[in-house]
């Protein structure tokens, strides 16, 4: 069957088809390809949830320390689900961390995060601060909750 045509009609005999090709040796015969582009892809995909995680959890912060007569329990949960996944991504994949001493990445998750918690608050924008106001060992800290 050619390696192309498998991957693109059914990805998951050509993932199945792969694996074996690999556990039997035979790696002449793999679709080297598609498999670096699979590869790709599934780093990227780690990389988008880490910073999607993270932008949750910097909104959630800001509502949290700006709007402290809203504080609840849904608030905090979120707070706490949103560390424990992003530790969880970080164990799994320590390479990760790197993004999280990025400054240009953070200022941009920071400002998407203000962005939406205008949105939900119905706050100014201008009551929020420019940069981020937390380090990352704050964000990440079970302890911490702004005040």
């Amino acid at each position: 069957m050619n390696k192309s045509t498998n991957y693109e009609q059914d990805f998951h005999a050509w993932t199945t088809q792969n694996v074996a090709l690999i556990r039997q040796g035979r790696f002449a015969e793999l679709d080297f390809e598609h498999i670096a582009e699979e590869l790709d892809s599934m780093g990227a995909s780690e990389r988008r949830e880490l910073l999607n995680r993270l932008q949750i959890l910097l909104m959630h912060l800001l509502k949290f320390q700006f709007q402290p007569e809203r504080r609840g329990k849904s608030w905090k949960l979120t707070i706490i689900h949103q560390r424990t996944a992003i530790e969880r991504l970080l164990k799994q994949s320590p390479s990760l961390r790197r993004l999280l001493e990025d400054q240009e990445e953070l200022l941009d998750v920071y400002q998407k995060a203000v962005r939406e918690a205008v949105l939900e608050t119905d706050l100014d924008r201008y009551i929020f601060p420019i940069e981020c106001p937390y380090s990352v060992k704050e964000m990440l800290d079970d302890e911490f909750w702004p005040e």
